[in-house]
């Protein structure tokens, strides 16, 4: 039966994917986003693309938007990508919607992204985690000076690793002004490989689950080289806190395995990664959203070619950097879609100039009109 879905977030190269996964298995794609001309809208996967107003800044007029392109197109399940999530979740918390959203109550999405509450309902299940203490005050932050270089600081609602301070100095620490609307973590610093995953849940059974590592990052931001690993820790920490959780939409962790094999979270977004990408079988991954367990179907590392020659190229060895380009698969690559380098510079374009308008960084303006963070930010205008 063809269904009609919305995937929202078209600015990322995991929703083009997504869309692509979709049409594959015969189903109606529409792709909504808050920008002029993101990545996956106009591609041969999407039925049509809507551009809506900026949730972070005009929250009412967000609702209203996506109200009507619901009713107006019939469409019969939500799926969000990016932190869009976070308002969709308030919205449907809110709001009789006329069709269900994939992700869970907002209670549950807000819980699981603020890096302190996340880490202790993970240790009220008696999972292992990494010692972590809240900072809502000068004197919280000043208790943990003496120990600052044995932690690693962060906002509690962060993105991208941004603001991070590892085993900094105990001056670094006057950067740092934590108060109850604006926490901070402090986080026993964990050494070993950073490991990745994104999955699928259906009511507290966990149907995909794909784990990877990232050697290379877009300005230490969003992964743009993807390699597969297997790692059994990993595996019960997900279908552990899935089950607990009774957890329906997609999530995603990032992990330490250390020395022992053991696997530590660090933290959870409770939305898409590019872990979607190691996903080719459209009418597989259906059924995944739909509840049946299935296996990720690509084995060998994935990228972002465009992105690595922007951001990567000057990271390392020219030689190493050619040889992990030519063992990778594009992302972007699909049969009966042909990549467009205009269209991914078109999209580029359009984030360096929120950049200089806003007086910004690329990774901020990213994601400067859908950012979320915390419930007391209200909508910003």
């Amino acid at each position: 039966m063809t269904q009609t879905f919305l995937i929202t977030g078209a600015r990322v190269p995991a929703a083009l994917h997504l869309a692509r996964l979709l049409n594959d298995a015969g189903q109606r794609v529409l792709l909504a986003d808050s920008m002029a001309h993101p990545m996956a809208a106009r591609r041969a996967a999407c039925a049509r693309y809507v551009q809506l107003p900026s949730p972070r800044f005009d929250m009412a007029a967000y609702r209203g938007a996506l109200q009507r392109v619901l009713h107006e197109e019939a469409v019969d399940l939500v799926i969000p990508i990016n932190e869009e999530v976070f308002y969709l979740g308030q919205v449907w918390a809110d709001t009789d919607m006329p069709c269900p959203l994939y992700a869970p109550h907002m209670d549950q999405l807000r819980e699981t992204h603020n890096k302190y509450t996340f880490v202790m309902r993970a240790a009220a299940m008696g999972l292992d985690v990494p010692d972590t203490h809240l900072l809502q005050s000068s004197d919280d932050l000043d208790a943990m000076r003496a120990i600052a270089g044995d932690l690693v600081f962060k906002p509690v609602w962060s993105r991208f690793a941004s603001q991070v301070l590892i085993r900094p100095d105990a001056t670094e620490l006057d950067k740092i002004n934590p108060t109850p609307a604006a926490s901070w973590v402090a986080q026993t610093y964990v050494a070993g490989e950073e490991i990745c995953t994104y999955a699928l849940a259906s009511h507290g059974k966990l149907t995909a689950l794909a784990k990877y590592t990232i050697p290379y990052r877009a300005a230490d931001g969003a992964g743009i080289y993807l390699v597969p690993v297997t790692d059994g820790a990993v595996r019960e920490f997900v279908t552990r806190f899935v089950a607990e959780t009774n957890w329906n939409g997609q999530i995603s962790f990032d992990f330490i395995r250390t020395s022992d094999g053991s696997a530590l979270p660090l933290e959870c977004n409770p939305r898409a990664t590019s872990g979607i990408h190691f996903f080719r079988d459209g009418h597989a991954f259906l059924a995944g959203l739909s509840g049946r367990e299935i296996l990720p179907d690509v084995t060998t590392p994935q990228t972002l070619p465009l992105a690595m020659w922007i951001f990567a190229l000057s990271l390392g060895n020219f030689g190493q950097f050619c040889a992990d380009l030519r063992q990778a698969g594009n992302v972007l690559k699909w049969q009966g879609d042909p990549t467009s380098a205009y269209r991914q510079l078109r999209s580029f374009a359009e984030i360096i100039g929120i950049a200089l308008r806003d007086r910004i960084s690329l990774k901020d303006a990213t994601t400067r009109d859908i950012e979320w963070n915390g419930p007391d930010q209200g909508a910003m205008r």
